[in-house]
């Protein structure tokens, strides 16, 4: 039982992820139809990705990691006054420290540009500085928006928490479409009030939902809870770790911004897609298990516990697998076809198409180790080990920024090609960073729990089964003729996702048996 409503949440939480995923497809769609791989592309890549460390130091990660466990676990004791109490204290220091930080971060706009985009200059510069002050306070708002999401998985009400960014996505895309005439320079400026205006409406959407669920909740400043401390000390504690998880992209952006024209866009457009599996399946997994883990880990930690722990960590490391094993392969494979048909358009051109695919292969070397990575966290958190996800992502933050600089500036010299290719340098680099942490993290778990993670047996399965699929796809792809870009990538991308099914449920692997098993019977078939 236990195991099937993890995976009903994880369903829940997939279905918000690709609503949202999706919409953001088609923004990032809209946005490269306009504005292609040009400077204001890169104006507004860079902009948003400055705000957009608040978020992800304050927000979605950080909060729940901190938040849930202690909140989830009032619950489970029956203590819903209290959790109550709690959530408004939290809600008030959040509004408290945001506030700050957004009004010191407007200030310190142009300070903060010279460390994240020192390639800007001039006109770029000016118009970046104008940008990332626009959208500071919508991305506080956006912290608040996590502030929901926490409550609202606590109480087992998925859906809506990751289905909310889809009036963010859209408010943005209509922004697009009514001022699409303006010069790409005025149009960027409109674009950021839509997206603020998207941030407001984002917390809007589920305000309702939360009040509902704690009609008792109070704003207060109540710093002698012990609750209260708990959370801000965990809180305190990942934020840090997560801190030093956005330092190392910052390094990524830092770097991209010298490589030339486009670089930084291209690693943004490349990251939509990326995102995506993470999103669906590494984020799904792992934030509809750390209620459920948090509870497990609030009882007596002894021998069963420790069993209950594993096998639930395992059972979720095998789901993420068997779609991100596929994902990974599809990005080196088939990169091409995905690009092409999701942004090929207006001012993004087949070329464009080929250097994103390129960096999107970068990021396949490390899509399964942030997928598992992410549950390993999520089991820490649950366990209220806040210190070793930290240690680990220093150490990946040293790799990260050692390999990247290596890669970037040193390997497209000595292959003899443009700089701006040193930007598949920088996420290949990442990749490798990553699987040195999962390493850390899952060595570290162990100690803890036993042995834990998917049998090699399994995973050669997987493996083989995708690569199979993949060179299905290529034939179809080379052998039938183009007819467009999107039309392609039905056709090639269905015939591997047909091929990859096939040949895991012929070796009987029991994600996919499950699976089609469910499918069938909602089918009425069998």
């Amino acid at each position: 039982m236990a195991k099937e409503a993890g995976r009903k949440h994880a369903v829940l939480v997939g279905a918000g992820i690709l609503c949202s995923r999706i919409f953001g497809l088609v923004r990032q769609r809209v946005f490269s139809h306009y504005f292609g791989l040009s400077d204001a592309a890169d104006i507004f890549s860079s902009a948003l990705r400055v705000p957009n460390f608040l978020q992800n130091l304050f927000g979605e990660g950080v909060l729940s990691a901190s938040f849930i466990p202690v909140y989830a676990g009032l619950l489970g004791q029956g203590k819903r006054e209290e959790a109550g109490r709690l959530a408004g204290a939290i809600a008030t220091i959040l509004a408290l420290v945001i506030s700050i930080i957004v009004a010191i971060g407007v200030v310190a706009t142009p300070w903060l540009l010279w460390l994240i985009a020192p390639g800007y200059t001039g006109e770029k510069r000016e118009l970046t500085i104008l940008i990332v002050r626009i959208l500071f306070p919508g991305t506080g708002v956006l912290v608040w928006s996590a502030w929901c999401l926490g409550i609202l998985n606590s109480h087992h009400k998925f859906f809506l928490s990751y289905v909310a960014p889809v009036v963010w996505n859209l408010s943005m895309i209509v922004t697009l479409l009514v001022f699409r005439d303006l010069p790409s320079d005025k149009l960027i400026v409109y674009l950021a009030w839509g997206t603020v205006l998207g941030c407001l409406l984002q917390f809007l959407v589920q305000l309702p939902s939360v009040l509902k669920l704690v009609p008792d909740m109070r704003f207060r400043l109540d710093m002698s809870s012990l609750h209260v401390r708990q959370v801000v000390g965990s809180f305190m504690s990942v934020a840090v770790g997560r801190g030093v998880v956005q330092i190392s992209a910052f390094v990524d952006q830092a770097i991209s911004t010298l490589l030339g024209r486009g670089a930084m866009a291209a690693m943004t457009t490349a990251a939509s897609i990326n995102m995506l599996p993470i999103s669906l399946f590494g984020m799904a997994v792992s934030a509809a298990e750390l209620p459920t883990l948090s509870r497990m880990a609030g009882q007596e930690f002894d021998e069963a516990t420790a069993a209950s722990l594993s096998a639930r960590l395992d059972s979720g490391l095998e789901r993420i697998a068997f779609f991100v094993v596929p994902s990974a392969v599809a990005f080196f494979a088939l990169g091409n076809v995905i690009v092409a048909a999701l942004y090929q358009s207006g001012e993004f051109t087949s070329k464009d198409s080929y250097y994103v695919w390129a960096i999107l292969a970068g990021s396949g070397v490390g899509l399964l180790a942030s997928t598992f990575g992410r549950l390993y966290s999520s089991t820490y958190y649950a366990i209220r080990d806040t210190r070793t996800p930290l240690r680990f992502a220093l150490v990946r933050l040293a790799v990260t920024a050692a390999l990247g600089l290596a890669s970037a500036f040193l390997l497209p010299g000595l292959l003899g090609i443009p700089a701006q290719w040193g930007a598949v340098g920088l996420t290949a680099s990442a990749g490798v960073a990553g699987w040195i942490e999962f390493y850390l993290l899952r060595r570290k778990m162990n100690r803890k729990l036993g042995p834990t993670g998917v049998p090699v047996p399994i995973m050669f399965k997987l493996w083989s089964a995708a690569c199979l699929a993949a060179i299905a796809a290529c034939a179809v792809e080379y052998l039938v003729p183009n007819h467009g870009p999107i039309l392609t990538a039905v056709y090639v991308l269905g015939i591997y996702g047909a091929a990859y099914f096939a040949v895991t449920y012929l070796m009987r692997i029991k994600e996919c048996v499950e699976l089609l098993g469910k499918l069938l019977r909602r089918a009425g078939i069998g």
